[in-house]
């Protein structure tokens, strides 16, 4: 399986050799866009390598993931897996632009603005009227949907004819509240050499953007029961308000989209309330279930000396084992997902292996990724995905569930075709 295109743990010379290093990205020119709030730099691929000038524009963003975009990480993720995207794209006569940012767990409305930068940029730039194709990976496409449409709700002519997501949560993203409660006790309780490391995943889950892509959102590792009507959090609350304020999606292009998760039901076999990850030593006792329906325990956390901590669920879907695209794996870890991280945090903790049954659950479900219902409904999560029911124009599913924003042949093909029939 190739490397997904977005590294959403990033990689840490602390816990892990470092990964192997991406070969220099082949781009022609970049351009430095932002302002005070947030900054960022477009990388521009020319069809005709060594011209600065553009004919047919295709502006796809970097996604969610710790620093700022690294080009070289993001090129090779498209390029150097299992179907060469840029250069496909670049041969069929398009100029790719990889719009990267400064700050990647930034406001998804902050980078905005840095988007709507690259596209005037890439209109002022280009030669001829083609229109252009602007989207993005996973966060990527909701930066790229809201600046469109904050283009339109302005009156200021974006002369973009396609948008494009990739695996991008439209109705919201899933990271199991076990896993969120986990990196926030683990920062809380324990310090020593291994701190940054340990407080690393912890601020990630709590970053603006996160806040704003996770249907629910866990702040701190205190004790609670959650209802499944409960815990959104107020930045999402708020971006999704101010998404609608702009009308939503952009009314001017054709919606596409695509989704590392199946479109038929089949989920990815994590059986509801299954063990994922249970640790067992001096200084941690821990364990996180898998989440299902009904009342359960989805995380318990034991230090020596405190009350154990725990989290409760009550009415929620099976989310783990539901159609999607899956968590990504981290190389410099070990390929640990989500699961997998906890596993690694409690390892470092106890100095001793913990138990891992499932590592990598559901991230961005099928229906999300085509906007065609919210991720509460279980039932609208594992059924066959009804084309008429979807916010976007038309849309291609992986055949099996694979890792999110996983470059494939399959999808990547689907894309580049549709793209030559405008």
């Amino acid at each position: 399986m190739s490397n997904p295109v977005v590294n959403i743990w990033g990689t840490s010379a602390e816990a892990a050799p470092a990964a192997t290093q991406a070969a220099p990205a082949p781009w022609d020119t970049k351009w430095d866009l932002g302002n005070r709030a947030a900054g960022g730099t477009a990388w521009v691929f020319s069809s005709s390598p060594g011209e600065k000038t553009l004919r047919r524009p295709v502006i796809l963003a970097d996604g969610f993931a710790p620093g700022a975009t690294k080009v070289d990480d993001l090129y090779d993720g498209l390029e150097n897996g299992e179907y060469p995207f840029v250069s496909t794209l670049r041969e069929a006569g398009f100029d790719v632009v990889l719009l990267g940012f400064s700050d990647r767990t930034a406001s998804i409305l902050d980078n905005a603005e840095v988007a709507i930068q690259c596209i005037m940029r890439a209109i002022a730039d280009r030669e001829g009227e083609h229109p252009l194709t602007v989207g993005g990976f996973s966060m990527g496409g909701l930066v790229t949907r809201y600046a469109l449409a904050k283009l339109e709700r302005q009156r200021m002519r974006h002369e973009t004819a396609t948008y494009l997501s990739y695996d991008t949560p439209h109705r919201g993203a899933w990271l199991p509240l076990g896993v969120q409660a986990f990196a926030h006790y683990v920062k809380d309780n324990w310090g020593g050499p291994l701190k940054p490391v340990l407080n690393s995943f912890s601020h990630l889950v709590n970053s603006p953007a996160a806040r704003q892509m996770l249907r629910w959102h866990l702040e701190t590792a205190a004790g609670t029961t959650l209802d499944v009507a409960d815990g959104q959090h107020q930045d999402r609350t708020d971006f999704l308000e101010a998404l609608e304020r702009m009308g939503d999606w952009p009314r001017i292009p054709r919606l596409l989209g695509v989704a590392n998760g199946t479109g038929t039901g089949g989920g990815n076999d994590i059986p509801a309330g299954d063990s994922a990850m249970e640790a067992y030593g001096p200084h941690l006792i821990g364990r996180l279930d898998a989440q299902g329906t009904g009342s359960q325990t989805v995380a318990r956390m034991d230090k020596p000396g405190q009350e154990p901590t725990e989290i409760r669920t009550t009415g929620f879907p099976e989310l783990d084992g539901a159609p999607g695209g899956l968590f990504p794996v981290a190389p410099a870890f070990n390929d640990a997902a989500n699961f997998g991280i906890a596993a690694m945090l409690a390892g470092l903790v106890n100095r001793t292996e913990a138990e891992l049954t499932h590592n990598a659950s559901t991230f961005v479900p099928t229906v999300s990724a085509l906007g065609v219902a919210d991720i509460d409904d279980h039932d609208a999560l594992y059924s066959k995905i009804d084309p008429d029911t979807s916010d976007l124009h038309d849309y291609h599913c992986a055949t099996a569930n694979e890792g999110h924003t996983t470059m494939t042949r399959e999808l990547g093909e689907w894309i580049v075709n549709k793209l030559k029939e405008a």
